[in-house]
């Protein structure tokens, strides 16, 4: 599976400037390539990226979440999240598992995976737990 050049580009804007909140990956199954789905605005919301999930099919995504430590310190983590929801299908499912390694490798500075099936498994609470 390839990896658009656009998918690094866009993880280097969001790591190294960030200038994007969040990014939404897709395999375009025609060209074999991983692909920028969607690019959340700074400002936009945890609600806002999870809302850009699709509820019945896989997507890669990465989150820049900011929070203040017990110290109030600001500190930030990229979270990588292989989204493969219950009802998707199977094909897309294997699809999207056995591509996955060798996407996350491509994205240099993901400090947080995360797998989900369904949206409970990356509610806010969760992705605060794994940030500390």
């Amino acid at each position: 599976m390839a990896v658009n050049d656009e998918c690094k580009l866009r993880f280097l804007e969001l790591k190294a400037k960030r200038s994007h909140r969040f990014i939404v990956f897709r395999i375009e199954e025609k060209i074999q390539q991983v692909v920028v789905e969607t690019v959340g605005e700074t400002h936009q919301t945890y609600d806002d990226f999870t809302a850009s999930l699709p509820i019945d099919e896989c997507r890669y995504a990465v989150y820049d979440f900011d929070f203040t430590t017990d110290e109030n310190v600001q500190k930030s983590k990229i979270f990588f999240v292989a989204w493969s929801p219950d009802g998707s299908k199977i094909r897309s499912k294997m699809l999207y598992a056995s591509s996955k390694d060798r996407f996350r490798r491509e994205l240099d500075g993901v400090q947080v995976e995360l797998q989900a099936t369904d949206p409970s498994e990356i509610s806010l609470d969760i992705v605060k737990e794994r940030a500390f």
